[in-house]
């Protein structure tokens, strides 16, 4: 092939050169969406409530976030900064298309491009389906952090699972929760890239046995596994019209072969794909019911999965880069959101020393120099604690490792508290008992260099409490890293009203600096303010007791006090709290004690995990 005009020739790669950049006005939009519609999806009648209509925007839109894609890849190779791989498995990302169309500054060209078309653009956003790849808070912490970070114009890269079926669909039928399978991947989802050239081998069961190399040192390896194959899928993180966009990379679980070629022949079709069935039940399902051993197994297959094959991509690709692991620890780091990627401290190592041959010392210098942990729970109960004989039987190699962790450890411990045998147990890796378990908590401290809580008081907490030996071990390892929620979805997208009365007054700087919504604390005695934002509030409450009554058949007076709370259900959440405070309420009420209480309405939504019997 020989390169054409718009073509660069490198290393023997053939490298398309930037094309002229696209149309961001109405016109170019239609025409974009007109050619996806007809010649990308074949369709030629328009329907309202037709999934066509929104991928057909939503590849219009891609585009452009491909330009921008590029350009931010190109920019950062050339820059020697620390790239930031963010490990979670879950992302709660919600609804793209609109967040997408914010930060590009596209809102109005595609809301006019659409009604060309006779189309409304908040009907094409109620078209799309929810991303099934998170649960709650935790996962919606770090969908606002891949935005945050992309506004920011940070170097991150999220790296997660692409569950085929999210959390669930919910139902109540007499007062009981009902679930129904979530399969959101059902039409598509038109914002991936599939990179299956990059498809990583992941390692499980098998055993580990000891060798010598060439230069007669003792080394281990890792055979006779059942290897699966992760295979990547990247969606655009678009930061705040700064031409910036970031990568969520999910992994998807596949065979290393499709089916059993013998066991076909021989009329055994179900036995031929067996194989393939049981790897891509990593990936089918976000966070199985781990209240069986069969769903412990798969919840701790998933977060190897996500570990290796993340470890994996990032130094194939700093290899492929720089020929060598010089500088690698300098210029990349891991941020572990909660226990669940905590198994990469051991992956790292095991990478490491098997597969790139260095020695125990320097690879955990490496190691303990680049894994960040962010701590989610104070609860004891509700740290990850795995039997030792399952990650034997599904991990030996990594298992080994993490009993030399260990080991190398407790000598820490120690010298630092000498003959305090009780010490030991407490900080140990390994909790002895009856069946031993290998705390991901302690895996996460011990081989991070940071450890930080997600508010000030979380984190002093954990420091004079769960992780109070540990904070005494290595003070200056613990720190605080208050988390929130972006307000550019959570005020400026979902509440249009209040964000231009905010940048009437203040004008729109706020929606990349959150400080300068102190600038309007001048304007709050003002009437005519305030008279428009009870007007807002009114007509937002107004549209939240329409839906209401719609879905539930429940009427709501407007005009009473909205008391919301939306979140997961569960035991130790302050769901409990409202509850009492509402029975509080009532037998006030009935007591004939209401003076000076306002007519309220409490409002709670959220899901209970199946196997959760107490939520």
């Amino acid at each position: 092939m020989t390169p054409t005009s718009d073509s660069a020739s490198v290393n023997g790669e053939i490298e398309l050169l930037e094309a002229p950049a696209l149309g961001m006005d109405a016109d170019a939009i239609l025409a974009d969406f007109t050619h996806y519609f007809r010649r990308t999806l074949g369709r030629r009648t328009i329907r309202r409530d037709s999934p066509f209509t929104y991928q057909a925007l939503v590849l219009a839109v891609r585009d452009r976030l491909m330009e921008r894609w590029g350009r931010t890849r190109n920019a950062r190779q050339s820059q020697r900064t620390r790239k930031v791989c963010y490990l979670s498995l879950e992302f709660l990302m919600g609804r793209l298309l609109h967040n997408a169309l914010l930060n590009l500054d596209l809102e109005e060209s595609a809301g006019g491009a659409l009604a060309e078309l006779g189309l409304d653009l908040e009907q094409i956003y109620d078209i799309e389906h929810d991303t099934g790849l998170g649960n709650g808070g935790l996962g919606r912490l770090a969908a606002c952090f891949l935005d945050s970070c992309a506004t920011l114009g940070y170097p991150v890269i999220g790296y997660g699972l692409r569950y085929h079926y999210g959390m669930f669909r919910q139902r109540i039928h007499n007062g009981h929760q009902v679930e129904e399978p979530d399969p959101w991947l059902r039409d598509g989802f038109p914002w991936e890239i599939e990179r299956a050239e990059l498809a990583l081998p992941i390692k499980f069961g098998g055993r580990s046995e000891v060798y010598h190399d060439s230069d007669g040192s003792r080394r281990f390896r890792w055979v006779h596994t059942q290897d699966v194959l992760a295979v990547p899928f990247d969606i655009p993180i678009p930061g705040y019209r700064n031409d910036v966009v970031n990568t969520l990379r999910l992994w998807s679980a596949e065979a290393t072969d499709a089916f059993n070629l013998q066991e076909f022949n021989a009329g055994s079709y179900s036995d031929a794909v067996a194989s393939k069935n049981q790897a891509e039940n990593i990936t089918m399902v976000l966070y199985p019911n781990d209240a069986s051993e069969s769903g412990r197994e798969l919840r701790l297959r998933q977060q190897y999965f996500l570990a290796s094959a993340s470890l994996q991509d990032v130094l194939r690709d700093w290899i492929k880069r720089n020929g060598s692991l010089d500088g690698f620890a300098e210029n990349r780091c891991f941020q572990l959101n909660d226990t669940h990627p905590a198994v990469a401290v051991a992956e790292l190592m095991r990478l490491l020393i098997d597969e790139h041959g260095l020695g125990w010392d320097k690879a955990w210098s490496m190691t303990t120099s680049m894994m960040a942990y962010t701590n989610h729970t104070l609860l004891p109960e509700a740290l990850e604690r795995w039997p030792v004989s399952l990650f034997k039987r599904l991990l030996p190699r990594v298992m080994e490792i993490i009993y030399e962790i260990n080991a190398r450890f407790l000598g820490e411990v120690g010298r630092r508290w000498p003959g305090d045998n009780l010490k030991i147990r407490q900080l140990s890796l390994i909790e002895e008992g009856g069946e031993p378990m290998v705390r991901m908590a302690h895996l996460a401290i011990v081989g991070s260099y940071s450890v930080n809580g997600v508010a000030e008081l979380h984190s002093r907490l954990l420091r004079e409490g769960l992780f109070r030996d540990f904070a005494e071990l290595w003070p200056k390892k613990f720190n605080n890293k208050t988390n929130g929620v972006t307000h550019r979805r959570w005020l400026v997208a979902a509440n249009p009203g209040l964000t231009g009365l905010i940048s009437d007054a203040i004008g729109d700087g706020w929606i990349s600096d959150l400080e300068q919504l102190s600038a309007l604390r001048e304007h709050a005695e003002e009437p005519a303010f305030q008279e428009r934002w009870r007007a807002i509030r009114q007509g937002n409450k107004e549209r939240l007791a329409d839906v209401i009554a719609e879905k539930t058949g429940v009427k709501i007076d407007p005009a009473m006090l909205f008391d919301v709370q939306v979140k997961r259900i569960h035991e130790y959440k302050r769901q409990l709290l409202n509850l009492l405070h509402a029975i509080h309420l009532y037998d006030r009420i009935r007591r004939g004690n209401g003076k000076g209480m306002s007519p309220r309405a409490i409002i709670i939504g959220g899901k209970a995990a199946p196997g959760y019997a107490m939520a």
